[in-house]
């Protein structure tokens, strides 16, 4: 049967959506280190400071900062073991079920079958900017949203058995924007949801 103009229209923006994601043309979707913010104590030591109490210790002036940090790093891990996955086009032996869950983790197994059906690995690892843009830490499951400016320039989709690159898809966009959900389940922070956006960055 023709498919309706309605359908062609949604398809193609689905598949060119999913390519520029993971930079393929297979049929699946990335779910693609991070800025995480350090922790630095000071001490006075200068003569003229005021002399300490003892259990003032120096803290942050966001309450929230040591749970973003936290996320930041399990964010920063989980892409670690992606980019190790994908690079051999295999989950085994990986930690990625260590940090994400749900369609996170489906996302990834996605993308690496599609690679091993076409013969495709990567080579190098992209860039990413990454923010905590939100948190409900009063929540029963606590939970965290972030946003990533993922730079795929860096890193590449080749044929395994020729090393040649794999074609980018017309208009693919190696710079985009990409939403991420997490919760913190027990005291480990996990990725749920990773979106791909249309946006570049």
């Amino acid at each position: 049967m023709t498919r309706s103009v309605g359908q062609q229209a949604y398809s193609g923006v689905r598949i060119r959506k999913q390519q520029a994601a993971i930079l393929l043309f297979v049929m699946c979707t990335a779910g693609t280190v991070t800025a995480c913010t350090s922790d630095s104590n000071t001490r006075a030591e200068k003569p003229s400071a005021p002399p300490s109490t003892g259990d003032e210790p120096s803290r942050s002036t966001d309450p929230q900062a040591e749970e973003k940090k936290a996320v930041l790093e399990v964010y920063e891990r989980m892409w670690e073991e992606q980019v190790k996955a994908y690079a051999a086009a295999d989950l085994r032996g990986t930690d990625l079920k260590k940090y994400s869950l749900g369609a996170a983790l489906s996302r990834a197994k996605s993308d690496v079958e599609g690679m091993q059906k076409k013969g495709i690995i990567t080579k190098g690892r992209p860039g990413h900017k990454t923010k905590v843009t939100s948190t409900d830490l009063e929540r029963r499951v606590p939970r965290a949203e972030l946003t990533d400016c993922i730079d795929t320039s860096t890193w590449k989709f080749v044929y395994r058995t020729s090393g040649k690159p794999v074609p980018l898809p017309e208009g693919a966009m190696p710079r985009y924007v990409t939403k991420v959900r997490a919760e913190k389940w027990g005291k480990q922070w996990k990725l749920l949801e990773l979106t791909p956006t249309q946006r570049a960055c």
